[in-house]
């Protein structure tokens, strides 16, 4: 009977421990700079024949990845785009594919000239989810900093190298 109630007991404290970790959540924010400069890609990419598949402002924390997990099509052609607070340091972004293999690594610096965007187009090898791994540093700043992501995808076909 001893081990019956110590063992509910040890499955109560597991429980509540479990239920009282802290969930990461993803939450907008709002920054002009950075709204001005989605609105100018938007139509850039407009231009060039894209299309806006997804696209969020989210809140970061600086050294924190904030993992974006999208379905893309074998063959086609896309362009992500990832923009940080103007004020941080160092931008990065990491593109993996299904299996959990890096095909793209892109970093900026501030100051470099769009410093706080990083665009890259990709062509996918195989119709599967790939998760894009944006992050800033920033040393005032640590929390409530403001990203940019979107995802475009060319709407006419591409032939594939």
């Amino acid at each position: 009977m001893k081990k019956l109630s110590l063992f509910v007991s040890f499955l109560l404290i597991l429980s509540t421990s479990i239920y009282a970790q802290d969930v990461i959540r993803l939450q907008e924010c709002k920054s002009v700079t950075i709204q001005t400069q989605v609105d100018s890609l938007k139509t850039l990419f407009a231009k060039d024949g894209f299309v806006v598949l997804k696209e969020a402002s989210i809140t970061m924390e600086s050294e924190y990845e904030m993992p974006v997990i999208v379905p893309l099509q074998q063959g086609s052609l896309y362009n992500f785009v990832f923009i940080g607070e103007p004020t941080s340091r160092l931008y990065e972004v990491r593109m993996f594919d299904w299996n959990e293999k890096q095909v793209v690594y892109q970093k900026k610096l501030w100051g470099d000239i769009d410093g706080n965007i990083i665009s890259y187009s990709y062509i996918p090898k195989f119709t599967e989810f790939h998760m894009m791994r944006p992050v800033q540093i920033n040393k005032k700043q640590k929390k409530n900093l403001c990203g940019y992501v979107m995802l475009f995808k060319k709407t006419a076909p591409v032939a594939v190298p």
